[in-house]
């Protein structure tokens, strides 16, 4: 699949996990929130599974290891096993150990999925910048970390060591709301040297190329919660995707997104794997989805008519905001509209 600008979602006539052989699943808002699964998502993954779609589990923390990950998600009621994740630590582990030689020790800022991963990859995971790395990494440490992992990092990086991140994620959703991310720390490091990192995680093709080596996905559907990591990893990827309603974007940011950020398809939760989606046809001077039509009227605003299924309005309205934005970021007012879905 070639990038192109997307001006409408896809229909598909099979159930998404019919016609995809894997879907790569993001985590957080997709499957679980606050570490306690989403509704539906058992269920519809147990189905999905069922009827032979390969599930992997793609995550940009590098803090857990997959072994955690795995054991987490089969207590959700999930059956997973640790080949099933993929972190942003595996990712960026491989990626430094095709620069540095086999045993090379690597200063770690962050938590045990970095350290893992190293091991994995033959490297030698050290504490300090006097223990002679050959590389810095930085990945999501949790709330604990010391301020002085930041120290060591500057050290190393002052000197000449190349420095690598898991992802530049600035959030994380937490059971009590949004905490810095990956990102936010690296920006702590990046003001005190000046200096840029590598960066492995979603939406940077090493995550992708690390997932699809792992997997070994031949028709892969991306499904996510993010549109500036899920979506616009499985765009630069050149790969299908899946946005669910259940995590970070809702219906507004959806309409408002530039085309790297414009899925293929888009859902009200991992319910959506199951089914086909319809097709959004030209109608007039707007667009039909199911029971509903939109157009990109006067005045700049977006309007729908007609009744059922909100999620077809939404995608109905989708086609005429990004159709009227071109390459550009729709800025029409589709506020009343959406009001009328309860997007």
């Amino acid at each position: 699949m070639s990038q192109r600008v997307r001006t409408r979602p896809e229909g598909c006539g099979q159930a998404l996990s019919e016609a995809y052989d894997t879907a790569l699943l993001d985590l957080d808002g997709v499957v679980y929130a606050g570490g306690n699964a989403i509704v539906h998502a058992v269920d519809s993954l147990g189905a999905a599974r069922a009827g032979g779609m390969h599930l992997a589990y793609v995550t940009n923390n590098a803090l857990r290891t997959p072994d955690t990950v795995a054991a987490h998600l089969t207590a959700l009621g999930i059956p997973t096993t640790a080949s099933d994740v993929i972190t942003s630590a595996q990712a960026v582990a491989r990626l430094i150990a095709e620069q540095v030689p086999s045993g090379a020790r690597v200063l770690v800022i962050g938590g045990e999925g970095l350290r893992v991963a190293l091991r994995e990859r033959g490297l030698v995971p050290v504490e300090s910048a006097d223990d002679d790395p050959a590389a810095v990494v930085q990945g999501f440490g949790g709330p604990e970390l010391p301020w002085g992992r930041f120290n060591e990092a500057c050290y190393a990086i002052a000197a000449g060591v190349p420095w690598f991140a898991s992802n530049t994620d600035l959030t994380i959703p937490s059971a009590r709301g949004i905490a810095p991310g990956n990102g936010a720390a690296v920006e702590v490091v990046r003001i005190a040297t000046g200096a840029e990192p590598q960066i492995a995680g979603k939406p940077l093709p090493p995550m992708h190329r690390e997932t699809i080596l792992r997997t070994g996905a031949k028709r892969p559907l991306v499904v996510g919660d993010r549109l500036d990591t899920d979506i616009e990893g499985a765009f630069n990827g050149e790969v299908d995707s899946l946005l669910v309603l259940t995590g970070v974007t809702d219906g507004a940011q959806l309409l408002a997104a530039p085309p790297q950020h414009r899925p293929t398809y888009a859902d009200v939760d991992l319910r959506g794997l199951l089914t086909g989606q319809p097709e959004i046809a030209e109608a007039g001077d707007g667009f039909r989805c199911g029971d509903w039509t939109a157009t990109a009227g006067a005045m700049g605003r977006l309007e729908l008519d007609g009744d059922g299924e909100p999620v077809d309005g939404l995608r109905a309205l989708c086609a005429a905001a990004w159709t009227a934005a071109g390459e550009g970021v729709c800025e029409l007012d589709g506020g009343k509209a959406l009001a009328r879905l309860g997007l």
